[in-house]
Order: C-alpha cells, then structure tokens, then sequence
C-alpha cells in the first residue's frame, strides 16, 4: 500500500501564501492519482483540488482554482498545493489521497484508497 506523507502546513495571516507537500512511498503503482481534501461542516472530508498522473489535468472545487495551484513532480513522489490569499475560512486539516490511475482526475473522496494524516493549516491574524 501507499504511503502518503503531508507537511508544509502552519499559522499564517490573512493574505500569506504556503505550498503543501506531500509525499508518497512504500509500495506506489506505476500510475496514481492524487487530489487534496479537507473537513468542512458536515463533511468529513471536501473536496479541494485533484490531478492525474502525468500533470495534464487538473480539477478544483468551486472557485478554488483563483486562489490554489494543484501541481506534481513525479521523479520525486509529490504532489504540491500552492495555497495563495489563504483566508480565515481555509483554516482546517489538509489530507492528501491516492488512487492508482493514470489518465483521469477523482473528486469524491470514496474514489481514493490511500490517505496521508494530514497537515494543519491556521490561517489568523
């Protein structure tokens, strides 16, 4: 099974930027997919952004997209989320996930089979 390893997470004000990584080790297929989540109010996990395997298709939630940057480099295992403007309302636990799949992009957090355990994100001033 995968293993996926989140870090980049902190405290940082209103209008700061970060960029999570995350990392995936262990018995990794040929081709994954990967997608971030967080919690939101009555969901355990939401839906943030998702990439397939080569990088060519991405996919955001809503107006996510304007302020986040889903990204990978492949030759290192990782996935990156580039957070910008981050706002009070980003504050929350970020997961990342994996699938085996080389073309297409997942959104639903049941699609995924590999979880990391996640990084704090507090956005406050």
């Amino acid at each position: 099974q995968v293993q996926l390893v989140e870090s980049g997470g902190g405290l940082v004000q209103p209008g700061d930027s970060l960029r999570l990584s995350c990392t995936a080790s262990g018995q990794t297929p040929d081709y994954y997919a990967m997608a971030w989540f967080r919690p939101s109010p009555g969901r355990e996990r939401e839906f943030v952004a998702a990439i397939n395997w080569s990088g060519s298709s991405t996919f955001y939630a809503g107006s996510m997209s304007i302020r986040f940057t889903i990204s990978r480099d492949n030759a290192k295992n990782t996935v990156y989320l580039q957070m910008d403007s981050l706002k009070p309302e980003d504050t929350a636990v970020y997961y990342c996930a994996a699938r085996t799949e080389y073309d297409l992009v997942y959104r639903e957090s049941a699609d995924f089979d590999s979880w990391g355990q996640g990084t704090q994100v507090t956005v406050s001033s």
